[in-house]
């Protein structure tokens, strides 16, 4: 028997679901270790191509192989030999997936069906960094090329035929959203960010990475307001002089933990006095509040608590969840096309010994007819070599397009090995592993009747 043709696509792999943080961060790869483990790793026995998918939230290996279970042990002790851990103990946080359910999976991870917030555009950009670093590794050949472009492809697909990624999903996204609406463009705007906190500190962030003027801290203590600015490239000031800053401010975002409101109505009302009631965007994500809700009654003032910042991205989420239900509808089909390519490769073996065994026939018996045609002319025995070649090929194309489309189907392995066995061509196209599969789906059909 030849060796395994027919190769078995394999994910393993970790995310935020199945491990914590401090379990993720010892198997996170930087693109260096990436290529490091590709090339240390792709050459062992049982792994023909590897890639390696590795963000903040999931570390997963792809990987095709001729013999799962050996494929599987050969990554994971790759693995523990570079992450430290015992076998046992990575175990336990590991998934695995095997042919069609692991390129559904790689599919859907690409489209952010998978991620911590669903239909995120940014991992769409990490399965491409993965794929062109995996293949600068090496770890990388014709099916792995196919899979990528094909998953890249469907991912592009979900997210300008959905609204998947239209509505923000988290707290600090909203913020910049909002902000977006009350003012349109963020370019020249000014925030003031007051107190301290990991959900401020992002809505701080998100504004400038949308192109914000400028950021100023203010907090109790101005060596904390120093620490937080330098982290954003801000400016700071004591907290004292937060009234006369709030004559400039265009956005407020205010966290400070103190236990009454720190902005009341009549302030924030001589404050728009002054300032022509040009408008205000204030973010209050304080526990309790730290600003007087009456101000919300103020013209041009759009006063958000947390409450009412949830509650746009509580509304917003269900949106996303309708929207992954379209998602997963393009997914199929596109898993449906690739799973056709893949199948199609399957039976390129059968096809090729298909025709290379009629082409013998047909050249056995001319050369058995040479004597009988010795009186013809060079010219005339090249156009019987171009017919006989012809007719070996329409005679062929309609077995080979219909094998292409039983090899689409659930059931191509039997279909395989029946044509095979047909054709006596057992010794070129079949392995052991596969007439194994498929005695056995056809002892299952004799014992129940069903396939």
């Amino acid at each position: 028997m030849r060796r395994k043709l027919i190769l078995d696509v394999v994910v393993l792999g970790l995310n935020h679901k199945t491990a914590p943080v401090e379990i993720r961060e010892k198997l996170s790869f930087n693109s260096k270790e990436v290529k490091q483990f590709i090339s240390s790793t792709v050459e062992k026995k049982n792994l023909a191509e590897l890639s390696v998918l590795s963000t903040c939230n999931r570390t997963e290996i792809h990987f095709l192989t001729d013999n799962v279970m050996e494929g599987i042990n050969n990554i994971i002790n790759a693995l523990t030999n570079y992450c430290n851990l015992t076998q046992g103990y990575l175990y336990d946080y590991l998934y695995t997936k095997t042919n069609e359910e692991a390129i559904t999976h790689i599919f859907e991870v690409a489209a952010g069906l998978n991620s911590l917030v669903i239909g995120e555009t940014e991992i769409l950009g990490q399965i491409k960094q993965a794929y062109y670093l995996s293949d600068e590794a090496g770890g990388i050949s014709s099916i792995f090329h196919g899979l990528y472009q094909h998953v890249i492809k469907a991912g592009k697909k979900v997210h300008s035929e959905t609204q998947i990624n239209d509505n923000a999903a988290s707290v600090s996204y909203a913020s910049v959203e909002l902000a977006k609406e009350i003012f349109g463009d963020l370019k020249d705007k000014s925030v003031l960010l007051i107190g301290a906190g990991q959900m401020s500190e992002l809505c701080a962030k998100h504004l400038l990475n949308n192109g914000v003027k400028s950021l100023t801290v203010l907090n109790r203590t101005l060596e904390r307001a120093r620490r937080i600015a330098d982290q954003f490239g801000a400016s700071y000031a004591s907290y004292e002089e937060l009234h006369n800053r709030l004559q400039e401010v265009d956005i407020l975002i205010s966290s400070t933990g103190a236990p009454h409101f720190i902005l009341r109505d009549r302030d924030i009302k001589t404050v728009m006095d002054s300032r022509n009631y040009s408008r205000m965007f204030l973010i209050d994500i304080a526990v309790p509040r730290d600003i007087d809700p009456y101000i919300n009654n103020i013209d041009n003032v759009y006063l958000y608590c947390i409450d009412d910042l949830e509650s746009v991205v509580e509304s917003n989420m269900k949106v996303r969840e309708q929207e992954a239900r379209k998602a997963k509808i393009i997914l199929n089909k596109e898993v449906i096309d690739f799973m056709a390519w893949f199948k199609i490769r399957e039976v390129v073996p059968l096809i090729s010994a298909l025709k290379d065994k009629a082409d013998n026939i047909r050249e056995s018996e001319l050369q058995n007819f040479q004597t009988k045609l010795s009186n013809l002319s060079d010219k005339e025995k090249q156009v019987i070599d171009k017919l006989t070649k012809r007719i070996i090929n329409q005679l062929l194309k309609e077995p080979v397009l219909n094998i292409k489309e039983l090899a689409a189907k659930e059931k191509s392995d039997v279909v395989e090995v029946t044509l095979a066995q047909l054709f006596n061509l057992e010794e070129q196209v079949l392995t052991k592993e596969k007439l194994e599969r498929v005695n056995n789906i056809l002892e299952v059909k004799d014992q129940t009747g069903e396939w």
